[in-house]
């Protein structure tokens, strides 16, 4: 074992987990005052439900043993047999325990994510339901297709170095779902924002962008060249897409907001995901620089074209980011930033196009079905969204009893 991989891996856990309080705040500044504590509450519990799954069952389905490239077996149940000795197929310089670790982390930030699209509508104990479900059911085996050893994705071709497919298009498509299936809240006007805090919105998005460090340099795995490759293509991909996008706003409404340039860095920070550790500084550039102006035109067409109340723009920035991202990825991938990788588009080869395009359809499809029978069957057992009469006095008061601020 090598004791900088160590060293930067436990970090890089640390910062990872950071980010699932990191979209509590983000979502949390973009709702009602009224709604800001149970927004949060319902990203944060995703720490205690989903990273116990993990311990159980999670972790083991989606990295050890293989049924026909879908979905792994329970060798690592309880987290049998993981502990200081590497695991050489993952991580072979690090401890087992901290691989299991770092991949925990991602797995609670995913549904987390979800949370955005349903705020200030959906019962907090059907959540807890649909939260634990939804990760076995989707994120679980999305999980192995692309990361676990012969999933059908990897053995494909198909290529995501630290999310695109498994986190934010799964996240991104079942928030879209989400929002359809539970319907607009009361108020919804497509074209106002009730956002009760913008610095709380840049607060999360300071936590995200640095948490995301760990995120993408972190899925090396190791302290080595291809860490800061990939920290150089999160930040230029962020910093463009917010520039950006923050252009975008003020051609479109005549004036720049706090707010959308943050959702901007967000945005690039997830179409650079799939990438960061394929592509060059430059590429970083361009993907940050396409996903802001088409992320940017898909808030606007899901509320004001669409009328789909998907409350603080998930669909639109992590499904279609996401999307964006996994196949620019195939376009600027190179060997000669990562050996281990493949050639896109631009250097000649065709192939990871075809695989993750491929990939992708399959994760949006899978996705969206799951996603709504969880919703359906967690439905017929119980009410999924609060009373017109909670709703209205906010979720705050009526699913906690407790209020973001008292002065």
């Amino acid at each position: 074992m090598v004791a900088a991989d160590i060293a930067w891996m436990t970090m890089a856990t640390a910062l990872v987990l950071l980010m699932t309080p990191g979209v509590a705040f983000f979502y949390g500044g973009m709702v009602s005052q009224r709604n800001a504590v149970s927004t949060k509450f319902q990203s944060y519990v995703s720490i205690g439900i989903v990273g116990l799954l993990w311990a159980v069952c999670g972790y083991s389905l989606v990295f050890s043993g293989d049924t026909f490239g879908v979905i792994g077996d329970l060798k690592y149940f309880m987290l049998n047999g993981v502990g200081e000795e590497p695991n050489p197929a993952y991580g072979p310089t690090i401890p087992h325990a901290l691989f299991m670790l770092f991949q925990a982390t991602f797995a609670i930030i995913t549904p987390a994510l979800i949370t955005g699209a349903v705020a200030e509508r959906i019962r907090f104990k059907a959540w807890l339901v649909i939260m634990a479900l939804w990760s076995l059911l989707v994120y679980v085996p999305v999980a192995h297709w692309v990361w676990g050893p012969g999933g059908w994705i990897a053995k494909m071709g198909g290529l995501d170095f630290a999310g695109g497919l498994v986190v934010h298009m799964t996240s991104g498509y079942a928030a879209l779902v989400a929002a359809l299936t539970i319907g607009p809240r009361q108020n919804f006007k497509p074209s106002e924002s009730n956002g009760f805090s913008a610095p709380m919105v840049l607060l999360g998005t300071a936590l995200l962008w640095f948490g995301w460090f760990g995120f993408n340099a972190g899925s090396a795995l190791s302290a080595s060249g291809l860490t800061a490759m990939a920290a150089g293509t999160t930040f230029f991909a962020a910093a463009t897409a917010m520039t950006v996008w923050m252009l975008c706003d003020w051609y479109v409404h005549g004036r720049p907001t706090a707010v959308g340039a943050a959702v901007g860095a967000v945005a690039g920070l997830v179409a650079i995901t799939p990438a960061a550790g394929y592509v060059t500084l430059q590429a970083s550039i361009l993907i940050g620089a396409i996903t802001a102006v088409c992320c940017n035109y898909a808030v606007r067409l899901v509320k004001q074209r669409l009328k789909t109340d998907d409350t603080v723009d998930v669909f639109a920035c992590h499904g279609v980011g996401g999307t964006i991202g996994t196949i620019l990825t195939a376009v600027f991938a190179t060997k000669a930033v990562n050996g281990a990788g493949a050639d896109g588009v631009l250097y000649g080869s065709w192939d990871l196009l075809r695989a993750n395009l491929t990939g992708a359809a399959a994760v949006v499809a899978y996705t969206m079905l799951m996603t709504f029978i969880v919703l359906k069957v967690v439905g017929h057992f119980m009410d999924v969204r609060v009373s017109a009469e909670d709703e209205e006095a906010g979720l705050d008061a009526t699913q906690h009893g407790e209020k973001a601020f008292i002065f």
